[in-house]
C-alpha cells in the first residue's frame, strides 16, 4: 500500500512546548463568513475539492485542561517548530503524535540528513487556536469506554497485531482494503481528519468522495425513513436533510462487522456541513452508542477548499501481503503455545 502520509491521530504533549508561553485561556467563536453561493435548487453549495489538514488534536491534551484555545504567540511557536523540523523534507517520517512531539521540542530524534523520502510526502499541517477537535464534551476528551466497549477495542487491537486470525473474514474491513470506515476521525493512512474530499452535489443526492482508498458515498437527500432495521450495511444507511445552511446526514444501520474505535452495530452518527465562508466547510459529527461510550461526544473539523486534483490513493485489492504476514504470524504464535 503507498500512501501520501500516515496519520494516526493527534494527542501531542503540548506543554513541552508552551511552558514559556503559556497564557490565559480565550475564547473564539467561528469567524463569521459570507454567504455561500448557492445550487441553482436554492440550497449551499457544497461541491469542491477540501482538505482536511488541521493540527489540532482530536483529544484535548491534559497538559492543557480546562483551555479551549491557545493565544496567536502559542499557535506561532507550535508553527515555528514544525517549520523547523519538516519544511526541508530532511528529516524521518514521524506520523500523529510522533510528529507533534518532534515539533513541540524533541527535534533531534527525528532529524536524519540522508532521508528525504518520507517527510517529503507529508501535505502542511495548518495551526490555529483550537486545542482538540473534540467540541463536546467541553473537557475536549472522549467519552470514557463502556465495559462492552473496552472489550471491543482491546480485542481489535489484538486482531490487529495478528492475534486470534483464524482466517482473512477475522481481520478488520481496513486491512482486507474493504473500507476505511465512516466516518473518517481517528482513522488511518491520510483519512480522519489529514486527506482530501470531493463532494459532488444534486438537488436529489450527495455524493462525497474520499481520497483514501477513494470510497463513494451517496446519500439520498429526501430525508427519508432508514432502510429497516434488519438490512446492515459497512458504512451504515445515510440520509440527508436541509436544516437552513447546514447539510444534515443521519447514519444508522451499521453492520457488526463495522467499526468505529469499539463501535460497531449500534453506532448512530449525525453529521452536518456548514459552508461558512468560500474556502471553508465545518464538517461537525456527533457519535452516539450506548454500548460504546458513556455518553454522545462531537468533533467539527474545519475542511478547506482548494484547487488541488485528487488522484488514487489506492488500496491493493485483500491486500494480500498483509494478510498472509498477520495469518502466518498467527499460527506460528499457536506452535508456540
Amino acid at each position: 500500500m503507498k500512501h501520501r502520509a500516515a496519520s494516526w491521530y493527534l494527542v501531542p504533549a503540548f506543554a513541552v512546548t508552551l511552558a514559556s508561553v503559556v497564557a490565559t485561556a480565550q475564547t473564539r467563536g467561528t469567524p463569521a463568513g459570507t454567504p455561500p453561493a448557492l445550487t441553482p435548487d436554492g440550497h449551499p453549495d457544497l461541491q469542491g475539492i477540501w482538505l482536511s489538514n488541521a493540527a489540532t488534536p482530536l483529544e484535548r491534551p491534559k497538559q492543557l485542561e480546562g483551555r479551549a484555545f491557545l493565544t496567536d504567540e502559542e499557535v506561532a511557536v507550535l508553527k515555528q517548530r514544525y517549520d523547523k523540523l519538516f519544511a526541508d523534507g530532511s528529516s524521518d517520517f514521524a506520523g500523529g503524535d510522533s510528529a507533534f512531539l518532534a515539533a513541540l521540542g524533541n527535534l533531534d530524534r527525528y532529524k536524519n540528513p540522508g532521508t528525504t523520502e518520507n517527510s517529503i510526502g507529508m501535505k502542511e499541517r495548518v495551526f490555529d487556536n483550537r486545542t482538540s477537535l473534540v467540541v463536546d464534551p467541553p473537557d475536549g476528551r472522549i467519552p470514557a469506554p463502556t465495559p462492552e466497549g473496552r472489550e471491543r477495542q482491546t480485542a481489535t487491537g489484538r486482531i490487529r497485531g495478528g492475534a486470534n486470525a483464524a482466517g482473512p473474514d477475522n481481520l478488520t474491513s481496513d486491512v482486507r482494503c474493504i473500507t476505511f470506515g465512516t466516518p473518517r476521525v481517528g482513522g488511518n493512512y491520510g483519512s480522519g481528519h489529514f486527506g482530501y474530499y470531493q463532494i459532488v452535489q444534486t438537488p436529489s443526492y450527495l455524493v462525497l468522495v474520499t481520497e483514501a482508498i477513494h470510497e463513494a458515498r451517496v446519500v439520498p437527500l429526501d430525508g427519508g425513513a432508514h432502510l429497516p432495521s434488519n438490512i446492515k450495511l459497512w458504512n451504515g444507511d445515510s440520509r440527508g436533510r436541509w436544516e437552513g445552511n447546514s447539510l444534515v446526514v443521519d447514519t444508522t444501520n451499521f453492520s457488526s462487522k463495522s467499526f468505529f474505535m469499539g463501535a460497531t452495530e449500534h453506532l448512530h452518527l449525525v453529521e452536518r456541513f456548514t459552508r461558512v465562508a468560500p474556502d471553508r466547510i465545518d464538517y461537525q459529527v456527533t457519535f452516539d452508542d450506548p454500548t460504546t461510550w458513556t455518553k454522545p461526544w462531537t468533533v467539527v473539523i474545519r475542511l478547506r477548499h482548494t484547487d488541488e486534483q485528487m488522484y488514487e490513493f489506492a488500496c491493493h485489492e485483500g491486500n494480500h501481503d498483509i494478510m498472509r504476514g498477520i495469518l502466518v504470524g498467527a499460527r506460528t504464535q499457536e506452535l508456540q503455545k
